[in-house]
C-alpha cells in the first residue's frame, strides 16, 4: 500500500513543485496569505476534498476534508503558507503547505480501503499570532485522533518539545509636568517601567534554566523636560512547561504591581497576542512517523532537542495527539528564518524533501489508518500526559 501512495504522490509531484514555487515566488505575510490558500485549497477541490474557507473568522484558514462514509480514525494535516517580512519563506512554510497538502491528497487516495477520515487544515499567521491558537480553544482538533506537521530544516529530527510563551504589554499612566519647573507635580509613569526592568533583572537569579524573559521599551515619554505621564514595555515570558511559565508570570506580574505602587502610576496589563504552549510530542506517533521518514529519505533522523522557541502547534498538542519533527532540505548549516533558506527550499534537494516528506506523512497516516493497536498506544500516550 505505501507503494500506492508513493505512486499517486509521484502523479502529482509536478503540481506539488509548483505550487511550492509559486509560494516562493509570492510570498504572504500572516493573515494575508490569498493566493497561497488559493494554491493549496484548489488542489485539494481538484482531489473531491469538501473544503471550507474563513474557519474561527480567519480569511486565510481553511479545513479540507476527505470522508471515507466508513468508521475510522481522522488523520489531520496542518499547513501553513504565510512568510516572513523581507525575507520571504525564510522558515520554509511554502514546503509545509505542499507537504501536508500532498500527504492529504495521496492518503485520500487509499482511505475507501480502511475507513476514517483525512483532514487538511489551514492554519494562517505561524509567524505572528498563530491561528492554531484559537483553532484549538474553539474546538477545530477536539475529534482529530493525530494531528501532524513537518517542519524543514538543516537535517531531519525527530519530533521535541518547545517553550511555552506568554505575551504580556505593561502600560502604567503617571502625570505631566514640567521636568525642572515643577517636577513635583508629575508622577514618572517611565520610572516605573525601569523599576519593572530592574526587578525582573533581579527575578532572573532565582529563575529555572529553562526560564526566558526578554523584552523592550514600547513607550517612555514625549520629550526630556515632561515628566512621561505614559510609559509601556511589552516582554515575552518563556518556560519549558506550562506550570513554571504560570508561576513565572505571577512573579513578574507582583514585580510590575510593586513598580506601580514605587511611583504612584496607575498600572495596566494586557495579554498580547502570541501566546503559546509548550508543545507535547506524542511519543509512539513519532516513532512511527519517524520509521516512515528514514524509509522515505534514507537519511539519519536526530534525535529531538528542545526547540528554545515558541510555537502555536504547541497548543495543538494540548488536545489531540500530536507531532512536530523535522525534514534536512540538503544543508545542516542552514539557519532558519534567513533568504539562503528560503533559496534552499526550491532547489534539487529542497524539492526531493517535499515529496519525501508527503510520502512519510502519508504512510504514517495510512498505518493508523490500518492498525487499530498503534492507535490506542497513540491515544494511552496522550492521556498520560494530557493537561
Amino acid at each position: 500500500m505505501k507503494e500506492i501512495l508513493k505512486e499517486k504522490l509521484t502523479d502529482m509531484q509536478q503540481q506539488l513543485l509548483d505550487i511550492s514555487e509559486k509560494m516562493y515566488d509570492n510570498p504572504e505575510l500572516g493573515d494575508e496569505e490569498f493566493a497561497s490558500m488559493e494554491l493549496l485549497t484548489d488542489l485539494l477541490k481538484e482531489n473531491q476534498f469538501q473544503v471550507e474557507t474563513n474557519i474561527i473568522n480567519r480569511p486565510t484558514a481553511f479545513k479540507a476534508v476527505y470522508d471515507s462514509s466508513k468508521p475510522g480514525p481522522v488523520i489531520a494535516y496542518l499547513a501553513e503558507y504565510d512568510a516572513l517580512p523581507e525575507i520571504g519563506h525564510g522558515c520554509g512554510h511554502n514546503l509545509i503547505g505542499t507537504m501536508s497538502t500532498g500527504a492529504g491528497i495521496a492518503l485520500s487516495k487509499v482511505i475507501n480501503q480502511t475507513g476514517g477520515k483525512v483532514v487538511v487544515y489551514g492554519t494562517p499567521a505561524e509567524e505572528t499570532n498563530g491561528a492554531k491558537v484559537p483553532m484549538s480553544r474553539e474546538g477545530i482538533f477536539d475529534d482529530v485522533d493525530v494531528a501532524m506537521i513537518l517542519h524543514p530544516e538543516g537535517v531531519s529530527r525527530e519530533s521535541g518539545a518547545s517553550l511555552a510563551n506568554d505575551a504580556l504589554e505593561f502600560k502604567y499612566t503617571g502625570k505631566a509636568a514640567h521636568a525642572a519647573a515643577s517636577p513635583e507635580e508629575g508622577i514618572n509613569a517611565l520610572d516605573s517601567v525601569i523599576q519593572l526592568y530592574n526587578g525582573i533583572n533581579a527575578l532572573r537569579e532565582h529563575l529555572p534554566d529553562d526560564v526566558r524573559i526578554h523584552g523592550i521599551i514600547t513607550k517612555g515619554g514625549e520629550a526630556a523636560n515632561i515628566v512621561p505621564d505614559l510609559a509601556a514595555a511589552e516582554f515575552y515570558i518563556r518556560a519549558q512547561s506550562r506550570q513554571i511559565l504560570d508561576e513565572t508570570k505571577e512573579k513578574v506580574m507582583q514585580i510590575a504591581k510593586g513598580a506601580a505602587l514605587m511611583t504612584g502610576a496607575e498600572m495596566e496589563i494586557i495579554e498580547q497576542e502570541g501566546s503559546y504552549d509548550n508543545m507535547v510530542t506524542n511519543r509512539p506517533l513519532s516513532d512511527i512517523f519517524t520509521k516512515n521518514l528514514k524509509a522515505a529519505t534514507g537519511e539519519t533522523v536526530y534525535p529531538p532537542q528542545l526547540l528554545k522557541a515558541s510555537m502555536d502547534m504547541g497548543d495543538v498538542s494540548r488536545v489531540a495527539p500530536a507531532i512536530h519533527p523535522s525534514i534536512g532540505i540538503g544543508d545542516p548549516s542552514l539557519v532558519l528564518h534567513t533568504k539562503a533558506f528560503a533559496d534552499q527550499t526550491i532547489s534539487p534537494a529542497g524539492k526531493q524533501a517535499l515529496m519525501n516528506g508527503a510520502l512519510a506523512l502519508a504512510c504514517t497516516g495510512y498505518e493508523i489508518l490500518s492498525d487499530s493497536a498503534l492507535l490506542e498506544e497513540i491515544r494511552e500516550a496522550f492521556e498520560e500526559v494530557k493537561v
